[in-house]
């Protein structure tokens, strides 16, 4: 009889990741993902998915590198799999480019992607309007894909999916541990002032012929080639709830990467997606206990990725998991057995 009843809220990247982590490193509990949304329908399921990501200012960069460097080994290992066709995960080199020369010129996470250096004078005639560039080899997780792949292996752990809108926490006072993974939805779920969304669009276009990525280092605009197609973006519109595909937006994507890459010009457009960011001034992975119909439960959070969830998304799920660990282990024991 598994005992201990575990609730993970979300079935974007953060959730599922959460949810498999616990679901296979803890088998006396029984886990289940309840969501209103699930893959195609995420937020997540529109992300590049390419690693590397911005830092969050409060949090100590020790931590930070933790949750980058754990996320890394567990998509390269998947990257090095038999696995990686069905799971969409693969190996992506190229240039992040600066207009100014940044602060940071060597960012946290360089130590862990593959071959990162500076880029020489001669790289850099390519993009005339930029004065500094960094070069290295990354790992890109396509979303789409690695979704189901991960709801697959949480099934496989004995974990159950149930696909309805939770209103309050109030509605899970049936359950002993509480895992909030739900993103934006955190701003009404527990009241979360901080989140706000962050607008992204992007289109889909056919250009097999482009194999490295480029990315402005002031992140609104970006070439990510994929498996099936090509990513181009993007927007970073903060406040901005809006769902709707913006076609001046569309216009001004597809100017910005055709400077950069002019052969875009030519590439066929596949589709066009928009989709709204957890923005937070800092991903919160944090416990705390709530009452729940008159019962004192722990709430493990896990949201406010903005931009970066998949780049961090298995490192923070294992923070997570060892929060429920901590919560499992202050348990009075009749609530265990």
């Amino acid at each position: 009889m598994k005992s201990v009843r575990v609730v993970v809220v979300g079935a974007g990247v953060i959730g599922f990741s959460t949810a498999v982590c616990i679901a296979e490193a803890l088998p006396f509990c029984s886990v289940t993902l309840v969501a209103e949304r699930f893959t195609p329908d995420t937020t997540s399921d529109g992300a590049a998915g390419i690693m590397f990501t911005s830092h969050s200012p409060d949090i100590p960069v020790e931590r930070q590198r933790r949750w980058f460097k754990d996320s890394f080994d567990h998509f390269l290992a998947i990257a090095q799999s038999q696995h990686a066709p069905e799971a969409g995960v693969i190996m992506s080199s190229g240039w992040q480019i600066f207009k100014e020369v940044p602060a940071e010129k060597k960012p946290y996470w360089s130590d862990f992607v593959f071959g990162f250096r500076h880029m020489t004078a001669s790289e850099l005639k390519r993009f005339p309007d930029h004065r500094f560039g960094q070069a290295f080899t990354t790992l890109k997780c396509e979303c789409s894909t690695y979704l189901p792949w991960l709801e697959k292996r949480f099934k496989k752990a004995g974990g159950r999916v149930e696909q309805r809108k939770v209103n309050s926490l109030q509605e899970l006072s049936g359950y002993d541990i509480v895992v909030n993974c739900s993103g934006l939805g955190s701003k009404t779920l527990v009241g979360d002032t901080q989140m706000h969304p962050i607008r992204g669009q992007i289109l889909k276009v056919q250009a097999p012929w482009l194999k490295h990525f480029i990315r402005d280092g002031d992140g609104k605009t970006y070439i990510y080639p994929g498996i099936h197609s090509v990513t181009i973006g993007g927007t970073r519109q903060e406040g901005d709830w809006r769902l709707d595909v913006d076609e001046g937006d569309t216009r001004s994507i597809i100017e910005r990467c055709s400077r950069l890459e002019p052969s875009l010009s030519k590439a066929k457009v596949l589709s066009t997606w928009v989709g709204l960011r957890p923005g937070r001034r800092n991903v919160r992975v944090e416990r705390e206990e709530v009452l729940l119909q008159g019962r004192r439960v722990p709430v493990v959070h896990n949201y406010g990725h903005g931009g970066g969830g998949v780049t961090i998304s298995w490192g923070t799920a294992l923070d997570a998991l060892g929060l429920v660990r901590q919560c499992i282990h202050e348990m009075p024991l009749h609530a265990k057995l």
